[in-house]
């Protein structure tokens, strides 16, 4: 079950879902989501570095991390992938999934939000990562404070046996801005 905006208002304010920091009611709750702001640090490939990504030899920098100062923008040209966050940090309960969208208005400038990873599991906490990416013919410029997806929560059937912050392994736990990828630590 999808939760509503005044469903959402209550998890929020009852702290059964932690969001820092607070959001504005009036502009970031929809009716069955909240919209979550661009960070201004973005993870991007290193092309100059790394000609290939070699999952064996997780310990190559193939990305190169960019902060934007405040007022300027980050440029996603045409063909561009970079890893980005939300300002907001969220605390997910154990009985409720989070799923990431992006908004339409950017889609129809030719941005995509997430190529894969559109949920929040259970128990997550730390800012969300967002995997950018221009598919238009167009250069746009993204700026930090601007509201660049939708979270949307469902209820689970009961809570999680083991949610993200029990995992062993959970990789990119309390994370405070855009990480590479950490696969490499799973290919032998």
């Amino acid at each position: 079950m999808l939760l509503s905006d005044r469903d959402i208002k209550k998890a929020i304010e009852s702290g059964w879902v932690k969001i820092k920091p607070k959001i504005d009611y009036q502009t970031q709750l929809g009716s069955c989501s909240v919209d979550l702001r661009l960070d201004n640090i973005f993870q991007v490939f290193a092309e100059e570095r790394c000609p290939h990504i070699d999952l064996r030899r997780p310990g190559k920098k193939f990305m190169r991390k960019i902060v934007v100062r405040q007022g300027e923008a980050f440029i996603m040209k045409p063909g561009d992938f970079a890893l980005a966050s939300t300002m907001e940090s969220v605390a997910m309960p154990d009985d409720l999934v989070g799923r990431i969208e992006g908004r339409s208005s950017l889609g129809r400038l030719g941005i995509i939000v997430h190529s894969t990873a559109a949920v929040c599991e259970p128990g997550s906490r730390g800012k969300i990562v967002m995997e950018l990416g221009n598919l238009g013919k167009i250069s746009v410029s993204l700026y930090p404070g601007m509201r660049i997806c939708s979270l949307a929560f469902e209820k689970l059937s009961s809570p999680a046996e083991i949610p993200y912050y029990k995992k062993k392994g959970a990789k990119y736990l309390g994370q405070k801005e855009p990480l590479p990828s950490k696969i490499g630590e799973e290919v032998k």
